[in-house]
């Protein structure tokens, strides 16, 4: 069996993928530790033991990801090419997408766009500060709490209005080319008995409404209507019926796809494979 491996190095998370022979896709999965090199060993090690396969079957090791900076040697024997993030980005949203174009979101600590089209190299268009660090550090000084499986429960039963700003706040028509449904101002109608889940739901709306519009810049800029979104942040409860809703007023496709938080480690395998 010869198979392809794509590793993504992130600070304390490693995630790892493959392929076969075939292209079939090999399931990905993730391993938490301390440091970047203990993760990638750890990842290394559990994705192969798990799938059955030997160093004798790996025929490439592809490395992305800030931590891949720490690799500088062979990975049990076997050379690891690094690839650029920003094309791992555009391949893996093409790929869990299925479409030949479009905008491409990866949503981490911060955020990065990429334009991408089959058959040429992903451009990287731009990107914010605004991500998963910026829930966790306002979570923390404005709720006390920083995990993010805890933010998001606490957001299950936040209510948007008694925290952010409506369109239809501060008019009661439809303004040319702005729908009443839109938010005016994150936060801009912040309630003295706001409960730390409407506060929970505030951040998270409007990480997501931020990433968003700049995403929509990028999309009537380059004519593509598709907006595929991926990354760890979009695996949270709220990140899809936040873009439904941003789909039908903006007329553009925001796709959360199955998968989204593995894009780009995918997206590595992929990169020697075109």
């Amino acid at each position: 069996m010869s198979v392809i491996l794509g590793i993504d190095v992130g600070g304390s998370t490693t995630k790892i993928v493959g392929f076969d022979h075939n292209k079939n896709l090999i399931s990905p999965m993730f391993v938490k530790a301390n440091d970047p090199l203990t993760s990638l060993y750890g990842a290394f090690g559990k994705f192969t033991d798990t799938n059955g396969i030997d160093l004798s079957d790996i025929e490439k090791i592809t490395v992305t990801g800030v931590g891949s900076s720490f690799i500088n040697k062979p990975l049990y024997g076997v050379e690891c090419e690094h690839v650029s993030e920003f094309d791992c980005i555009g391949l893996g949203g093409l790929y869990l997408s299925k479409l030949s174009r479009a905008i491409v979101v990866s949503m981490g600590t911060g955020t990065a766009i990429v334009r991408a089209e089959s058959g040429k190299e992903p451009v990287y268009l731009g990107g914010t500060g605004v991500g998963g660090g910026t829930l966790v550090g306002l979570s923390k000084q404005l709720l006390g709490v920083s995990d993010i499986d805890a933010i998001v429960e606490l957001a299950r039963d936040g209510n948007l209005s008694n925290v952010d700003l409506m369109v239809s706040d501060i008019t009661r028509k439809d303004l040319p080319g702005m729908s009443s449904n839109l938010t005016a101002a994150n936060f801009g109608n912040l309630s003295d008995l706001a409960t730390k889940g409407d506060l929970a739901l505030g951040l998270i709306n409007m990480i997501f409404e931020s990433v968003a519009m700049l995403s929509l810049f990028a999309s009537r800029a380059s004519g593509i209507d598709n907006i595929v979104m991926t990354g760890n942040l979009t695996t949270l409860d709220q990140a899809k019926p936040i873009y439904d809703s941003l789909t039908k007023l903006f007329n553009v496709n925001y796709i959360v796809p199955e998968m989204s938080n593995f894009s780009t480690v995918i997206g590595s395998a992929l990169s020697v494979m075109k």
